[in-house]
């Protein structure tokens, strides 16, 4: 408690006071303005919300990827892996259908699944619980218009973290008539893939509300690998005079199974095998290897303009998330409840050489979870071995400054303290008690500057620290040991930039280079059934280079071709371990364990009388290593994807192809496998198309 006092003190004290001083005359914060947009206004440039900037992308000193509706369009809208491998830098993979991994710039080592080291909010409201956990799969790809990516370490305002940070957005627009609009689609393909889905929005000057429905399932390319999922969302936003409120609430009941991996034999002459049993260790079709994970979800973001000046921006949210798990060697249940609350105090004054924001904020998440483990009898659970009652918070507070003098210089300047505690007792002891952890706190600063070197070409160069506590998955593993004494990793990252537009916004590029060194590197092991615990080991060394080039051709609506594009992106990534050993086997300077050293993505966009479209991209990855002594390696691949389609205002019919050249791959790869079993095979070639009706 005294170390919140003294922090509230130290960030959130001094802005209040300096609210006390006599306004200027200056426009509402940017900030506010934008969320006021009515619908159908134009824009005329991308602005970027990421460190709470809201300036133009190429004015952001900080390495910020965007996606918008351009490239949510140009896949099936059935998963987020080519959407978010178009990012450089950027890896998203899957082990098993609708179970993502994500990684940005190697934090994938320590995410044997789900999402760590890499903070998730929608809408400004966290989904990334007390326990550093997200459940990215619960959220639907239909259900987002746009996304930020934040690359590296980004603490000074989103917490503990060295890989970074993804905001997802959902428009919420506002119309100066009452109109209510709905949507309807259907789309289905190779392996029994269908999904259907309905909206409904009703806009006014004030006032938005969105119910979506959503239903997908397939029966998966490899055996045990069928999935089925059910989303209900509403949203809505209400606005009057200088205040706004959304509202955000979902339930999701989502059933996958999970095939496991299998060896590279297995692999090459039937990849479409479950993992296989193995002496006295069942196989995962015996077991019924799946997961089912229903979440209902709610969050509230408020916006206050508290005066010309000054704004205060706050969120609460509360979950319940119903887990279950069939694995090989056992059968868990989890409940898990969430809650958090934050809030931000901005400053902001603008004049014809100053534009300057300050903020001051503070985040609180916290976790409780209940954990059982059975036997796993063919898929049914069996004796208890054990239950487990875990607490976990993380909560931080940060303070940063941002000065945009005259034309030319952007300079950033941000800290934040970080804590996370954990309380841990095993129910089925005899004499059961709390044990209690908790991670130091620690000020991670992030320093950026900004030149512009044209109206549309910008320098950049920063500096920021990244810390990164074990999340709840890691102190508390499958194997079912607690690890208490699984530290902290952390370190510095190094790097400078150059992005902006060419030819009046017909080409846009993106380069940077970083220098990032990790320490304490949290790493996976498995014991002799095949279960995963965690362990510091040594460091690493993730220094790389990214690029993006976008040149738009065409964009003339009354043309037959209406609009033509290029677009490529490169990533790479020469990662090495540094002053790594691992029971008496000295891996410095080996690869980073499944990293690929280079990923180039290349595409066209073609539009044609503005109602029918081309998208066609490949997708160049290299080998990269399954271990950590660096002997077994996946093999490269090339996967080509097209999509074709129809688009008037009120219809859109599409059809496309994945893996067009039928490659043979592994997209999500278990590192440092038992018994070998690194593989786990993705869809051969495959096809899928749908319909969508708005009215």
């Amino acid at each position: 408690m005294k170390k919140i006092s003294f922090l509230f003190t130290l960030f959130v004290f001094p802005a209040v006071l300096f609210s006390q001083q006599k306004d200027r005359a200056s426009p509402l914060s940017d900030s506010l303005l934008l969320k006021q947009q009515v619908q159908g206004a134009p824009i005329t440039y991308v602005t970027v919300e990421a460190f709470q900037s809201n300036r133009q992308w190429k004015t952001v000193p900080a390495s910020v990827a965007v996606l918008t509706a351009d490239e949510f369009n140009r896949y099936a809208n059935t998963t987020y892996v080519p959407l978010f491998n178009l990012v450089p830098g950027v890896r998203v993979e899957e082990r098993s259908p609708a179970s993502y991994r994500l990684s940005i710039r190697g934090s994938l080592l320590r995410s044997p699944f789900g999402v760590r080291n890499v903070k998730v909010y929608w809408n400004g409201i966290p989904l990334t619980d007390g326990g550093g956990n997200t459940y990215l799969n619960l959220v639907d790809l239909n259900e987002i218009s746009g996304a930020e990516i934040i690359k590296g370490p980004a603490a000074s305002t989103y917490g503990a973290g060295t890989g970074g940070a993804v905001l997802l957005q959902s428009k919420q627009d506002f119309s100066q008539a009452t109109q209510n609009s709905f949507t309807a689609g259907i789309s289905g393909g190779s392996y029994g893939l269908f999904q259907q889905q309905l909206g409904w929005n009703h806009t006014t000057k004030n006032f938005t509300s969105s119910l979506q429905q959503l239903h997908q399932q397939s029966d998966g390319y490899r055996e045990q690998s069928a999935t089925r999922k059910d989303i209900l969302k509403w949203q809505s936003a209400v606005q009057l005079n200088r205040q706004q409120l959304q509202f955000l609430f979902f339930y999701t009941d989502l059933f996958y199974q999970t095939p496991g991996a299998i060896n590279l034999a297995q692999f090459q002459s039937n990849p479409r095998l479950a993992r296989q049993a193995a002496g006295t260790i069942p196989g995962s079709v015996q077991q019924n290897a799946s997961i089912r994970n229903k979440t209902i979800f709610g969050g509230v973001h408020h916006d206050a303009g508290l005066s010309d000046h000054f704004m205060l921006k706050s969120f609460v949210t509360a979950n319940h998330t119903s887990f279950t798990n069939p694995f090989i060697t056992n059968y868990e249940t989890r409940k898990e409840n969430n809650i958090g609350a934050g809030t931000d105090l901005v400053y902001h004054i603008k004049n014809s050489n100053t534009d300057f924001q300050w903020m001051n904020g503070i985040e609180w998440l916290r976790n409780h979870s209940r954990i059982d483990d059975y036997g796993n009898r063919n898929g049914v659970a069996d004796t208890v071995q054990f239950r487990d009652d875990v607490y976990a918070s993380q909560w931080f507070a940060f303070s940063q400054a941002q000065w945009g003098v005259g034309e030319r210089w952007v300079f950033t300047a941000g800290v934040s303290f970080n804590n996370q505690s954990f309380r841990y007792k095993r129910l089925t002891d005899a004499a059961p008690a709390f044990v209690s952890k908790e991670i130091n706190g620690v000020f991670t600063p992030r320093l950026a500057v900004l030149y512009r070197i044209t109206k549309d070409v910008s320098l950049y160069a920063l500096a920021a620290k990244g810390f990164s506590p074990p999340a709840l998955a890691e102190v508390r593993p499958s194997d079912g040991n607690y690890y208490g004494n699984l530290g902290a990793e952390y370190g510095w990252n190094y790097e400078a930039g150059i992005k902006g537009e060419l030819l009046n916004g017909r080409i846009q590029f993106d380069v940077a280079a970083y220098f990032f060194s990790l320490q304490n590197a949290i790493v996976r092991r498995t014991n002799s059934t095949g279960a995963e615990y965690f362990v510091n080991a040594g460091g690493t060394r993730q220094n790389g280079v990214e690029a993006l080039l976008k040149y738009r051709l065409v964009k003339n609506k009354t043309n037959f071709v209406s609009g033509l594009q290029l677009w490529s992106s490169y990533s790479f990534q020469p990662y090495r371990f540094k002053e790594y050993q691992q029971a008496g086997v000295n891996y410095s300077g080996n690869e980073l364990t499944g990293v690929p050293r280079n990923i180039w993505l290349s595409g066209i966009d073609i539009e044609l009388k503005k109602v029918f479209y081309v998208n066609a991209s490949i997708n160049a990855t290299s080998s990269l290593p399954l271990t950590d002594a660096n002997d077994a390696y996946a093999d490269a691949y090339q996967l080509v994807q097209c999509k074709l389609g129809y688009r008037r205002k009120t219809i859109e019919v599409f059809a496309g192809m994945d893996n067009v050249l039928n490659q043979r791959y592994s997209l999500g790869n278990d590192i440092n496998a038992l018994g070998k079993r690194y593989y786990n095979a993705a869809q051969g070639r495959n096809v899928f198309g749908g319909l969508v009706v708005r009215f």
